[in-house]
């Protein structure tokens, strides 16, 4: 689950991470009470305002402003607040801006001797560890960063069977180039940031950038932060912080209903049970010449109605071309998707794709004989290269 900067700035905060101070709005109205508080709690004069949408490139797209007044604020809050951003990770049709963080300025005017860092938080797969992935080359792309200067890309591993120790914290500090009372901030606020990371249950945690203020604090000005679904049982509290309007209305749907589903780009939707057999369905689409138009797992006790919705959900899509339905019946029975699928053809009504079933398993010769004598417009497959076939004759 994906969560906005200032609700990553809250709960790395609580682990004694220094932060950028900020109040989420929804009006401009709003946005100058808020800059009013932070210049009373902080002192500040000038202020950043910050759009609020899952995904990074914001400054770049416009979403970012500084404003030295409280008429400033209204105004740029009031332009950013309901407009559009296009960022190389919202795809062309962009991101609406519902909410926006006015923040302390922590870039003191006239201040000597800032820099900024670049650190996230995530688990290398391949070593079985979390890695801390830090540089000297903050507030840039970090794949910029890995292309161009990779020496400036430093990674410290952590054994999590004893987490972050004080040798690694100062080695990071020491690797960034600092020293003196900045040195000793940045051992805290690796140190934090780590435990963030691993209190909170998150699969990533990135800040960037980690700013050194000319007074030698060390500071999140910004935070990207995503929690691991799996673990949402644990923190409720972190539940209720889920935005569903910066997610995909057909990916929300889904997971009401109980499926697994990922929107694709491609032309065929693929209804399937199990992950491993829906990342072979799609290779096997992508082998016939189609593309696979989403990830759909409807799970080992997928039922008449469960398979109905799913029907729904992927004919939402006006890019799809083809359904290949390729079900195993191990735990779930072959007839009870049969009956899902022609109930659904005749609840949905003029489904005007063709339809490609396989099913395997538990049932599925007398699954195969409904759905031959149901008089549908449904063809059905025994093998893989069978489905592969029509799948090809379906998308041309």
């Amino acid at each position: 689950m994906n969560l906005h900067e200032y609700q990553g700035k809250e709960l790395i905060k609580r682990y004694g991470v220094k932060i950028q101070e900020g109040i989420p709005v929804d009006t401009p109205e709003q946005a100058v009470e808020a800059a009013r508080q932070l210049q009373t709690q902080t002192g500040t004069n000038i202020w950043v305002v910050k759009a609020q949408i899952h995904a990074g490139g914001r400054g770049k797209a416009g979403g970012v402003k500084v404003a030295k007044s409280l008429d400033d604020v209204k105004e740029k809050a009031g332009n950013i607040l309901g407009a559009t951003l296009v960022t190389p990770q919202t795809g062309a049709k962009g991101k609406r801006v519902n909410k926006v963080l006015i923040a302390q300025d922590v870039y003191y005017p006239g201040a000597t001797e800032i820099k900024e860092f670049y650190m996230s938080v995530l688990l290398d797969r391949e070593k079985g560890k979390n890695v801390i992935v830090y540089s000297t080359e903050g507030g840039m792309d970090i794949e910029e960063v890995a292309e161009h200067t990779p020496e400036k890309l430093h990674k410290e591993w952590i054994d999590s069977s004893v987490g972050i120790m004080p040798f690694q914290a100062r080695r990071v500090a020491f690797n960034l180039g600092l020293s003196g009372d900045a040195f000793k901030e940045m051992v805290k606020f690796t140190t934090s940031l780590y435990n963030a990371y691993v209190g909170n249950d998150c699969s990533l945690l990135e800040v960037n950038p980690v700013l050194k203020t000319s007074d030698n604090k060390i500071i999140a000005v910004d935070s990207k932060c995503v929690i691991d679904n799996n673990a949402l049982y644990r923190h409720p509290d972190i539940a209720v912080m889920r935005d569903i309007t910066e997610e995909d209305p057909t990916e929300v749907e889904a997971g009401e209903a109980g499926l697994n589903f990922v929107k694709l780009d491609g032309n065929v939707g693929c209804m399937v049970n199990g992950a491993g057999l829906a990342m072979a369905t799609m290779d096997i689409i992508k082998s016939s010449g189609g593309s696979p138009a989403n990830f759909l797992d409807v799970g080992g006790t997928a039922d008449a109605k469960r398979v109905e919705t799913a029907f729904n959900i992927i004919l939402k899509d006006p890019n799809v071309k083809a359904i290949l339905v390729n079900i195993f019946g191990g735990i779930v029975r072959c007839d009870r998707v049969a009956q899902g699928i022609i109930d659904a053809y005749k609840s949905i009504g003029n489904i005007s794709v063709p339809i490609i079933v396989r099913l395997q398993g538990t049932n599925a010769t007398e699954a195969k004989k409904m759905i031959d004598d149901s008089g549908l417009q449904v063809r059905s497959a025994i093998l893989l290269k069978e489905a592969a076939d029509l799948v090809k004759e379906a998308v041309g």
